[in-house]
């Protein structure tokens, strides 16, 4: 169930093609979208008594105008276009805001404080949402790294105890399409997902089915994150499942082996189904995750660091303990950067299982 280094890497190459040719959104979707957002303010606005004070209307009122002033900037060809510049208005901005109408350069002064503000409570609550860096279950172990190329990251990383000691450790790590605040709201969508998901107790592949089919019903076409989703059990016993995501390393005596992506990335196609490899560890072997952040890291000639370079870091210290496992990786990431500055979101996580007598539960 294995994949060799071109077969695994293949599912993930595929996609950052389909990435570049494929639009954040389509103006026929978010019209649609649009529409609905109307007709729901209509129907909230009908509903409101007729006895009710002007000023209980007024703010759905003028919202209903904005929906309607940027339906017809779609019909006029008009929409996304800044209206003081009409250089393009980012899209990240339009997929978090589909009415904003001024690109970052002329915000008013109050506006880019605002937006500033913003930022910064994004990027705190997205800090507060990541898991202790240091998690205990039972023979496991699991330590990560993560570190935003700017104040929000669209990675995603979540280490979940089972609400019952007889349960498996969940543990998912993931990369939302795109950069910036769109990418961020959707890495908060995937946590909100996942941590209601995973207290329900579906198998693995239905955990993944289901979450896939709830994250197209929820965000714009265009939008989908790779993602890995594994559980830790008993006796060494691990479950992997991976929407797409660049393949994950299992290190062990035998040397480093890859076990590649078993579906399509979330949010491409609400039917989309999923497989689960099932491995054996032993105590000492490693499993290590990352997103493109670490293995597409350039060094000052355009070489990427790539899956080879990790696997050499991994195998070079098998055994060693999952914080000096991710302070190696990180290491050998700078040394082959010579100090370039990080373009991406960068995420690294190690899931070890303990030598006997190192066993402990998490707190």
């Amino acid at each position: 169930m294995r994949e060799s280094d071109g077969t695994a890497t293949k599912p993930a190459r595929i996609l950052e093609l389909e990435s570049k040719a494929m639009p954040a959104i389509t103006d026929p979707y978010l019209r649609e979208q649009l529409e609905k957002r109307r007709d729901e303010l209509k129907a909230l606005i009908s509903a409101i008594p007729a006895s009710e004070p002007e000023t209980a209307t007024a703010p759905f009122i003028s919202l209903l105008r904005e929906v309607d002033s940027a339906v017809r900037r779609i019909d006029d060809g008009s929409y996304g276009t800044c209206e003081v510049c009409h250089d393009a208005v980012e899209k990240e901005r339009l997929i978090a805001d589909p009415l904003v109408r001024l690109c970052l350069d002329h915000l008013s002064g109050a506006e880019q404080r605002a937006l500033e503000r913003d930022i910064e409570l994004a990027a705190r609550i997205q800090l507060g949402l990541l898991p202790e860096p240091h998690v205990r279950f039972r023979d496991w172990r699991v330590h990560y790294y993560y570190k935003p190329a700017g104040m929000v990251s669209g990675d995603y990383c979540d280490v979940i105890s089972p609400s019952s000691g007889n349960g498996a450790l969940t543990f998912l790590l993931g990369d939302v399409a795109g950069k910036g605040v769109a990418a961020s709201l959707l890495m908060t969508h995937l946590h909100a997902m996942f941590r209601s998901l995973v207290s329900m107790g579906l198998d693995l592949e239905r955990l993944l089915e289901v979450a896939n089919r709830l994250f197209c019903e929820s965000t714009f076409a265009g939008q989908y994150a790779t993602l890995v989703c594994g559980r830790a059990g008993g006796n060494g016993d691990i479950e992997v499942a991976s929407a797409g995501h660049f393949p994950a390393l299992l290190a062990s005596t035998h040397g480093v082996t890859q076990i590649g992506a078993t579906g399509l990335p979330l949010g491409m196609f609400a039917t989309s189904c999923y497989t689960v490899c099932r491995a054996h560890l032993d105590p000492h072997d490693t499993l290590l995750l990352y997103t493109d952040g670490i293995s597409e890291a350039n060094s000052p000639s355009g070489e990427e660091f790539g899956i080879g370079g990790l696997s050499r870091a991994v195998s070079e210290r098998h055994g060693s303990e999952p914080q000096e496992l991710v302070a190696r990786c990180l290491r050998e990431v700078e040394r082959h950067s010579s100090g370039i500055r990080q373009a991406d979101d960068q995420t690294l996580m190690v899931i070890q299982r303990t030598g006997a007598g190192q066993a402990a539960f998490n707190d």
